[in-house]
């Protein structure tokens, strides 16, 4: 019989063939545990199944319940009704890498099966209230999260921001923790003062950084999402609200891995989610001069906002 990893992740309980050392163990190995875990992650040989696939933009392929991936010289993968994901390598594939599809588009599969909106960015706790900063790749959404993080603040997750909702009548959203780890480019590193040395590298110049005594393991209130965006025709930092139509935007366009909603029969269901997210969270967008972070500006702008934000009014400029 063979022996699961148990760990815990995005509120899952997940039992896996691989190990998951990024993510949360959820209890001892030898306990005897009567509850069924909510994903498993096994081995698995995918081959014939991707052969007979109906194939997306070369790398992706769906069914009914069922999503998966091929990437290249690495492995195939498949996401199934929220609760399975099979993993095939190929030959001497590193697990290293394989655990960042894992962790990353596989869950994000496994959260829209399981209808929890994810969205693509960081979210920290500022003052017991979650913040979801969000924007495209390169926007600097991590970097400013971790120079939070210096700040004292704690990470709830990195990359994949899963959303819930909470109270007697789901009216309350809240970030879900996912495991305490960051993904930071060298150049991140350069910026907050840190030593690349001390680190694994993921990636090209992309590093892991663990963050376990600054992370958060509660399920937090969600009070404001923000959009992070470079300006080249900008000189300073701007906050401005983003309400009505351009909100369900900003909701739409950082929805992880936004292309699996109509494929999967997902696009009405998260239509009515982001309309009901924009109706009970203030939307923001922070725009910054592409030239530089400006680091010390954007912490103290998210730190301004969470402190006005107890009536969830904007900034005032």
């Amino acid at each position: 019989m063979i022996r699961h990893n148990k760990y815990q992740a995005f509120g899952l309980r997940i039992a896996s063939e691989l190990a998951l050392p990024e993510a949360l163990a959820s209890f001892r190995q030898d306990e005897q545990v009567d509850q069924e875990p909510d994903v498993t992650i096994v081995y698995g040989d995918l081959q014939q199944a991707w052969n007979e696939s109906r194939i997306y933009k070369t790398y992706y392929a769906f069914s009914e319940e069922q999503f998966m991936m091929h990437i290249p010289a690495l492995a195939l993968f498949s996401v199934r009704g929220g609760k399975q994901i099979i993993v095939s390598p190929y030959g001497d594939a590193d697990e290293r890498k394989i655990r960042l599809y894992l962790l990353g588009t596989c869950m994000g599969a496994i959260l829209l099966q399981r209808r929890m909106v994810p969205l693509h960015g960081s979210a920290i706790v500022i003052h017991g209230k979650a913040y979801a900063i969000v924007g495209e790749s390169g926007a600097g959404k991590s970097t400013l999260a971790a120079a939070l993080l210096q700040e004292g603040y704690k990470l709830l997750t990195d990359d994949v921001i899963a959303l819930t909702w909470r109270g007697s009548a789901q009216q309350v959203p809240a970030v879900i923790p996912a495991y305490p780890q960051q993904k930071l480019w060298e150049q991140s590193l350069d910026h907050l003062g840190m030593n690349t040395g001390s680190y694994a590298a993921l990636y090209e110049n992309k590093f892991a950084v663990p963050v376990t005594p600054m992370f958060s393991k509660e399920v937090t209130p969600l009070s404001g999402i923000i959009e992070l965006v470079k300006n080249d025709e900008i000189g300073e930092t701007a906050f401005t609200a983003c309400e009505g139509l351009k909100g369900l935007h900003v909701l739409h366009n950082h929805t992880f891995r936004n292309f699996l909603l109509p494929p999967l029969g997902l696009s009405q269901w998260h239509f009515a989610e982001t309309v009901k997210l924009c109706s009970t969270v203030p939307i923001y967008q922070l725009q910054r001069p592409s030239a530089g972070m400006t680091i010390p500006d954007l912490v103290e702008r998210m730190v301004h906002l969470a402190g006005a934000n107890t009536q969830l009014s904007p900034i005032a400029e």
